[in-house]
């Protein structure tokens, strides 16, 4: 028996690192590591030891033979990966390495006093690069969110039905209550401190900040009511505080979801699946109850290029196909898409589409009232939202003609990227939507470091913020030894003064333990894992261990 790596993969290799046989790749140090949708164990190496599965921080290892349903793709996708290569030794595993001198990567000599290090963000990004200190220096680290609640994309960007991907969130809780670490929840730099006076306090300040808005489309009609961010989508149905419950009008049969990345998958799948699924799940109250009465019965997913090209990963794409209830069809009005599936080799991405039903769909035509279903619509752009007061179709390009054809619609949904935002006191870079930097160390700003999306531009999942952490604790800790770190006037404790002088809902470790207890709590008593809390009053009451009522 093997063991097979399945959908929820991170990437974040945690399993290499464990594995006492080196049958996980890519591994760090190979070069195809960090471009891989997924990790893959090759079935003529693994000696069913079941060290990968203890140490995965998503549930996604499983032996082979024990894969059911959907699951079961996956040992034939893990031994496919085999088929033509011989993959080399992972240099960086620590059970094959060349014997030689000892090397500490990312560590301060013994006798280095110790730094005082703030992290703003509390998502994966910033929480690898705390792990990261905490695990190989003595530094004391501040964590900081503008949020009183903990944990950034891994709670409010995940999609509800994915709970084993949450649960990397469990990982990294565990360094919440650190000896070591002060949490400084519901602080905004640039409204309740400034970069400058965070700086003032600590001997260096790491800025994992993400990419919170959404990229544009461009086209007429694009700000008419009815036409949202999946970013707002992805914060609706997750209840993130800043995001109202009535922000995701769903009066309509059917939706036009542009884009065809995996974020554009989640918000398909969500808006179709069965509600009652979503029960089991931690998705936000309202957005339970909206798509419980929901009218939509369409997803129509435009993709610019061919099948060969989407963005979305193949294990995103099957759990599409597996999704019960939900027909999955491909519109085959252009003749690129049905010739581009039939000659597609096997392993690609277009490979999978073969078994999905085709149609030309006539888009004059309303859903059909007895079914659910998401289709693909490849080689198609959108120009123009249509609509006086709101959204009412799309026209989108037909044959690379404008003219095109129009999808009747009443909710349009962007799902094109996500983008940095400028930081009051960094630097950014308009074009990249990033703060410029060298290997993490932002560019004239001694002390200042960025990691994740706001260093990188918004690519990659969950464990490819655990290199990116890498490299930019390496640079840090590099500057601390070379005295390159300016030297602090400030405290801690004064820092935690003035910050719950400037924040009226700060909340510290213990308060967001409180929050998860209540939230558990209210789950318990609904048979869900959680219900979230979805404002900040109600997030700041639970902290403090008091009640919040909703005002009358």
């Amino acid at each position: 028996m093997t063991y097979a790596i399945t959908q929820t993969c991170c990437n974040d290799a945690t399993c290499v690192a464990v594995c006492p046989v080196n049958c996980i790749h890519p591994a760090p140090g190979e070069p195809d590591f960090g471009t891989t949708e997924m990790l893959y164990i090759d079935p003529r190496s693994c000696i069913d030891c079941g060290a990968c599965a203890d140490a995965c921080p998503v549930d996604a290892i499983f032996p082979a033979d024990r894969l059911t349903g959907r699951l079961r793709e996956y040992e034939a996708i893990n031994a496919e990966y085999y088929a033509d290569r011989e993959p080399g030794p992972a240099v960086a595993s620590p059970n094959f390495h060349t014997w030689g001198e000892p090397a500490f990567p990312r560590s301060l000599p013994s006798d280095f006093a110790p730094l005082r290090i703030a992290v703003v963000g509390t998502g994966p990004a910033g929480m690898y690069a705390a792990e990261d200190l905490l695990l190989h220096t003595n530094a004391e680290v501040t964590l900081i969110d503008r949020l009183p609640v903990a944990g950034g994309l891994l709670r409010y960007g995940v999609a509800p039905d994915h709970p084993a991907t949450k649960g990397a969130g469990e990982t990294f809780a565990r360094f919440h209550a650190h000896p070591r670490v002060r949490m400084r929840l519901g602080v905004e730099i640039g409204r309740d401190v400034t970069a400058e006076e965070l700086a003032a306090h600590h001997d260096a300040v790491v800025y994992a900040v993400g990419a919170p808005s959404d990229r544009r489309l461009g086209i007429p009609g694009e700000d008419l009511p009815g036409s949202v961010s999946a970013t707002s989508v992805v914060s609706w149905y997750n209840a993130h505080p800043e995001t109202g419950a009535d922000a995701v009008p769903l009066s309509a049969e059917r939706v036009v979801v542009v884009g065809n990345g995996n974020v554009a998958l989640d918000v398909a799948r969500v808006l179709v699946m069965d509600p009652a699924a979503l029960a089991e799940t931690d998705i936000a109250d309202h957005a339970l109850a909206a798509l419980s009465g929901t009218r939509v019965r369409e997803v129509v997913l435009l993709g610019r290029r061919g099948p060969g090209d989407a963005a979305y990963t193949a294990s995103e794409l099957l759990a599409l196909k597996h999704l019960p209830g939900v027909d999955l069809v491909v519109d085959d009005r252009d003749p690129r898409t049905g010739a581009a599936i039939d000659a597609a080799a096997a392993g690609e991405k277009a490979a999978l589409l073969r078994d999905v039903a085709r149609e030309t769909v006539d888009w004059t035509r309303p859903p059909a009232p007895d079914r659910r279903r998401i289709v693909l619509r490849f080689h198609s752009a959108p120009v123009e939202a249509l609509g006086t007061d709101a959204v009412r179709a799309v026209r989108v390009t037909e044959d690379g003609a404008e003219s095109g054809t129009e999808i009747g619609a009443g909710l349009l949904v962007r799902a094109v990227g996500y983008r940095g935002v400028p930081l009051p006191g960094l630097p950014f870079d308009e074009v990249t939507g990033t703060v410029p930097h060298e290997a993490g160390r932002i560019s004239g700003l001694a002390g200042g470091y960025v990691v994740g999306w706001i260093k990188r531009g918004p690519s990659g999942g969950i464990g490819a913020n655990r290199a990116c952490a890498e490299e930019t604790v390496g640079t840090l800790l590099a500057d601390a030894v070379a005295g390159a770190l300016p030297k602090p006037t400030g405290t801690s404790a004064e820092f935690r003064r003035l910050a719950r002088s400037r924040s009226k809902g700060l909340v510290d470790a213990r308060g967001l333990a409180a929050i998860d207890r209540t939230e558990r709590a209210r789950g318990r008593d609904a048979g869900r894992p959680r219900v979230k809390l979805a404002t900040v009053p109600e997030l700041v009451a639970a902290a403090r261990g008091s009640r919040w009522r909703r005002p009358v």
